[in-house]
């Protein structure tokens, strides 16, 4: 399940945002507790803009209601009708498709409930298993940005993918009655 971020969920956050290997191709990270808190506080303030433009998510688990995670959508062209998608999960539960569920439920919001036309996810080349998440997803390999982002201290390449809303709902399964 995906639901709105809550100061309640900082101790499960910081348990993966502070792990070098979870955040070993993510912008940001490892955090400080206090970087967390600031995340979380951010998260929160978004969620009361209006019109609502980012959407930073707990990834929950159905079962036992445990944070897991945390993912986005966020519209950076409304003019465009444009957003774009990330996900981070702690590293217990990398492997089990819940990357792929969360990517794809992102993606599945941004055009039916944000009538967005295009949506589209970076991932560091060397990150395969999120290339494999995105391409599960039914994100096109757009293109390899070269040394375009400055990250910790060093020029990092990027993997472009997308895909525009007639794609989405053209590649979904036709349900049966």
């Amino acid at each position: 399940m995906l639901r709105d971020l809550t100061e309640d969920d900082q101790k499960a956050v910081h348990s993966y945002a502070s792990d070098p290997e979870v955040v070993r191709y993510m912008d940001w990270g490892p955090n400080t507790e206090q970087e967390t808190v600031n995340f979380i506080q951010r998260s929160i303030a978004a969620q009361k803009e209006q019109p609502r433009m980012n959407y930073t998510l707990a990834i929950v688990l159905k079962a036992d209601n445990r944070l897991i995670g945390s993912c986005g959508i966020h519209v950076s062209s409304p003019e465009n009708k444009e957003g774009w998608i990330g996900y981070c999960l702690n590293h217990h539960f990398w492997r089990q498709g819940y990357a792929t569920e969360t990517a794809s439920a992102l993606v599945g919001f941004g055009f039916a409930q944000l009538s967005l036309h295009r949506i589209f996810a970076t991932c560091v080349p060397a990150n395969t298993a999120s290339a494999h998440v995105l391409e599960k997803t039914g994100l096109k390999l757009e293109g390899h940005l070269r040394e375009h982002r400055w990250v910790k201290g060093l020029w990092r390449d990027s993997l472009l993918y997308a895909t525009i809303d007639r794609e989405w709902v053209e590649s979904r399964p036709i349900k049966k009655a």
